[in-house]
């Protein structure tokens, strides 16, 4: 939390409600975040110097507490450029993959292809063992369970896919590229719904 923390007072002071804010918008696909867990991560950055507070007020807040808003601090700049230029193993790790990714416009490009080649490799690892599972369990699992783990498969093909894809933009300095819009996608005719069978394939639904 502390890097996703720099990096959004990186961009503009906040008060604590906006980062809140920010923080479920940019990164809630990957983790969720609670005041509860915000507040006293805030409290120990503020004691390591990383950051500031102060008490803003405006004329249209009369008679109310003055809010309290969150800067950088210089050692803060300095902490989050450390953190930027991380390239390890944890990067590429569920939990710090998505972080990361976010603040990559801030990245040199040599760090980010690094972070991408890194997850790339922890995913088709993983792929790998999916894959072997798979095989070795489908005739011990009932068709749902082997539908979930399907679904699950497919989740990290499609990212691997998506990787490939992030990378090779890297590589040729094109940058990623944008997929079709979610309204564009909403749009679309809805297929029949479907129904797993008891050998596993998809039946599809007949009408009435």
């Amino acid at each position: 939390m502390e890097f996703a923390i720099l990096g959004l007072l990186h961009e503009s002071a906040l008060h604590g409600y906006e980062l809140k804010k920010r923080l479920d918008t940019v990164l809630g696909r990957f983790r969720a975040f609670s005041y509860g867990s915000l507040y006293p991560c805030l409290a120990k950055m503020e004691r390591g110097g990383w950051i500031v507070k102060e008490s803003q007020r405006s004329s249209a807040m009369a008679g109310r507490r003055s809010r309290v808003v969150y800067k950088l601090s210089a050692e803060g700049k300095e902490r989050f450029q450390e953190l930027l230029a991380e390239a390890g193993p944890s990067t590429w790790e569920d939990d710090n993959f998505g972080v990361h990714f976010a603040f990559f416009a801030h990245t040199d490009s040599q760090t980010r292809l690094r972070i991408l080649e890194g997850r790339r490799t922890r995913l088709e690892e993983k792929q790998e063992g999916l894959r072997a599972a798979f095989s070795r369990m489908r005739e011990k699992l009932d068709d749902y369970t082997l539908e979930l783990q399907r679904h699950g498969l497919e989740s990290v093909e499609h990212e691997v896919r998506w990787l490939n894809e992030l990378i090779q933009g890297e590589r040729t300095g094109a940058g990623p590229t944008h997929g079709t819009p979610v309204s564009e996608t909403s749009s679309a005719p809805s297929k029949p719904q479907q129904k797993p069978s008891r050998t596993g394939t998809p039946v599809r639904g007949t009408s009435k």
